[in-house]
């Protein structure tokens, strides 16, 4: 059940679902690229590991969210926009590079366009996260007249 004042929503659940399989999936991907050839990019593939890092600290950072800690998530998720709009940009300017493609090269093509969606999306639900709690909290604070 959707609860406006916490946070906890049908949305909060989607992104929380969507974190999860980013830090699995890109966790996984760039490990075993480190593992298995880290001498063809190095680069590229520590830079994926940096991005499974941060879709992990997200997902701790918007469950938190959801109960009024909200500044943790709202550096997180600029900081993963700023990584996804760097990295991006590197690799289409300076693609020798990226001799192997990471999680956010491109902005996120090889996934859907979805790392570069993910973090706007995350702001827009923290900033109506923000005002639910805020509206909520001011409705329930007593007023002077009420005291009287």
């Amino acid at each position: 059940m959707s609860n406006p004042s916490t946070g906890r929503s049908g949305v909060h659940q989607i992104l929380l679902a969507v974190y999860a399989v980013f830090a699995l999936a890109a966790g996984a991907r760039s490990l075993v690229q480190l593992l298995t050839k880290a001498d063809e990019a190095p680069f590229a593939y520590t830079l994926s590991l940096l991005a499974a890092c941060t879709y992990v600290l997200g997902w701790f950072a918007i469950r938190r969210a959801a109960d009024g800690r909200t500044g943790f998530a709202s550096v997180m998720l600029w900081v993963e926009l700023v990584g996804v709009l760097v990295v991006g940009t590197l690799s289409l300017v300076e693609p020798q590079w990226f001799p192997d493609a990471t999680v956010w090269s491109d902005f996120g093509i090889g996934y859907g366009l979805v790392p570069a969606v993910l973090p706007v999306l995350g702001l827009i639900w923290l900033r109506r996260t923000r005002r639910a709690m805020a509206s909520g909290a001011a409705a329930a604070a007593p007023t002077k007249e009420a005291g009287r």
